[in-house]
């Protein structure tokens, strides 16, 4: 480990070292892109680890759905409701965290269903096409494809369609940002406001913090230089990448809806995020940022029991309540 490392190791929050240093690390870091398929793999067990947690939370029900997509296979959803209100509620389309290269929607069952039973919300996961077998833009159109479904859908899923919004974390929020502006441009009806984790925003990797979080053994700056050469390709870096691709490259973010970013210190879309909401609040978009001191990317998935995704929770939570009241 360089000095360099081992001051950003020093700069983690105790409770959130402790829990990354048990985690497994193939190749010295949670995921090994070198190996996209492997990685995948571990995915998808560690995700059926978690399905006797997410099973026995019979408060919300989970429903599978698709939505269609011109001229190409649909878009597979699940539909998570609580099963304790008969009132037409708020709903969330949500995008899956992966660095837009991993993951799937049903890895986060248990995670959603405390969303929806916690903040009193209906959550729609989308199944989105990864990278790079789909290149982007191919996520933000089935993320576009999901919206306009959720829009003509919510009346006979007992949603409330004045109250719909957009969200998501890591690549997922990244996907969710993009598809706000594709739903802007095309004149879709406006979520009431999107809500993004962390999120993957911009190819370029030129911040302070895309260039200090180095070595980390989570999502750092190697992990997000690999993920967005199979986003994008030789296209990566360049003038020719597209804002439905990368949010950062957007001409302007006028016309957005209200938005809640949150990242951590030594996370290293840190920078980028935070730009995004100087941009926001600078073009009058109601925007909350949160940025925690201390915190890797995800932490709150690798320490659940620590303090820091506590008050995480609380503030994400918090947010979702009082923007689905207005």
């Amino acid at each position: 480990m360089t000095e360099e490392n081992a001051n950003l190791h020093d700069r983690i929050d105790p409770e959130l070292a402790e829990a990354l240093a048990a985690v497994p690390k193939p190749n010295g870091r949670i995921f090994d892109l070198g190996n996209l398929e492997g990685t995948r793999e571990l995915i998808r067990q560690m995700a059926a680890q978690g399905e006797p947690a997410a099973a026995a939370n019979t408060a919300v029900l989970v429903k599978e759905h698709e939505a269609s997509r011109p001229g190409d296979a649909p878009v597979p959803l699940r539909v998570f409701r609580p099963t304790n209100v008969r009132a037409a509620l708020p709903a969330m389309l949500w995008f899956h965290g992966g660095g837009q290269v991993l993951g799937f929607a049903a890895q986060e069952d248990a995670y959603l269903k405390r969303i929806a039973g916690e903040v009193g919300c209906m959550v729609i996961s989308v199944d989105y096409r990864l990278a790079p077998e789909a290149r982007a833009p191919a996520a933000a159109q089935d993320g576009f494809a999901a919206w306009r479904w959720l829009c003509r859908e919510a009346k006979a899923l007992g949603a409330d369609p004045e109250r719909l919004a957009i969200a998501g974390a890591s690549g997922g929020g990244g996907i969710a940002a993009a598809t706000a502006l594709m739903i802007r441009d095309k004149g879709a009806p406006m979520p009431l406001f999107q809500s993004l984790n962390y999120p993957m925003i911009d190819d370029r990797n030129e911040t302070p913090s895309a260039r200090e979080i180095s070595g980390l053994g989570v999502w750092d700056r190697e992990n997000n230089l690999a993920a967005w050469k199979l986003i994008l390709g030789d296209a990566v870096g360049s003038t020719d990448v597209s804002p439905y691709a990368a949010p950062a490259r957007a001409a302007a973010v006028d016309g957005l809806p209200p938005t809640c970013i949150i990242v951590g210190e030594l996370d290293v879309f840190r920078d980028e995020d935070v730009s995004y909401a100087t941009r926001l609040l600078q073009s009058g978009i109601a925007t909350e940022l949160h940025v925690f001191p201390g915190a890797y990317h995800a932490w709150d998935l690798f320490a659940p029991d620590a303090g820091l995704t506590a008050a995480f929770f609380q503030t994400w939570f918090g947010y979702l309540q009082r923007a689905f009241r207005q």
